[in-house]
């Protein structure tokens, strides 16, 4: 069995993480870290993928593991263990709500799909959980789940998009444009044909 020491600096992990995530995407919010980076996400919508976004939830994240390690191996590896499962969750949470946010059945609704949804900027910041939201006076209820047809109900929690980057759903969506562009010429040269 680990270490006493390991397992509660594990929690520790999961709940300072977890705060500061929140704390992050509100200061997003108010313009004092990567706004326009995530005014860029907010108006396009979408998540990078869950590898992509784990791997810019832990570089910054280092900061917060190296100080772990000051207070010996035990608490180091509960600290870092802790670190990374909440960085993981928050990747798979985040890009879930993005793709398919009736399956995020742990919080009454997927707070950061409805931040998204309804262009909330000053409400429902938790991309994981919604505890400090509620705890920190900034969670809103809203309406969920009428929105979604038939068909998007059936889909399981590992339907999401695991490795696709922001180029390549850019490019996809370029190639999409240049389709419905190359369909409405078409229809309009139809509709310029001489009629008989």
């Amino acid at each position: 069995m680990p270490p006493m020491s390991s397992i509660l600096s594990f929690l520790a992990a999961l709940v300072a993480s977890s705060f500061i995530e929140y704390a992050v995407h509100r200061l997003m919010h108010a313009g004092v870290l990567l706004h326009a980076r995530h005014a860029a996400h907010h108006r396009d919508g979408w998540g990078q993928g869950f590898w992509p976004e784990l791997r810019d939830y832990l570089a910054p994240g280092l900061l917060l593991i190296l100080p772990g390690w000051l207070l010996g191996a035990a608490v180091g590896t509960g600290w870092t263990l802790g670190c990374v499962v909440s960085a993981s969750f928050m990747a798979y949470a985040h890009q879930l709500q993005h793709d398919n946010p009736l399956a995020c059945r742990w919080m009454r609704i997927p707070v950061h799909y409805v931040h998204h949804r309804d262009q909330m900027w000053h409400h429902n910041f938790g991309l994981a959980f919604d505890w400090w939201d509620r705890l920190l006076g900034t969670y809103k209820v809203v309406t969920f789940g009428d929105e979604f047809p038939p068909e998007e109900r059936g889909r399981g929690p590992l339907d999401i998009q695991w490795g696709r980057t922001v180029v390549e759903r850019a490019l996809e969506r370029e190639r999409a444009v240049r389709t419905r562009l190359r369909v409405l010429r078409s229809l309009s040269a139809v509709s310029n044909l001489p009629r008989r």
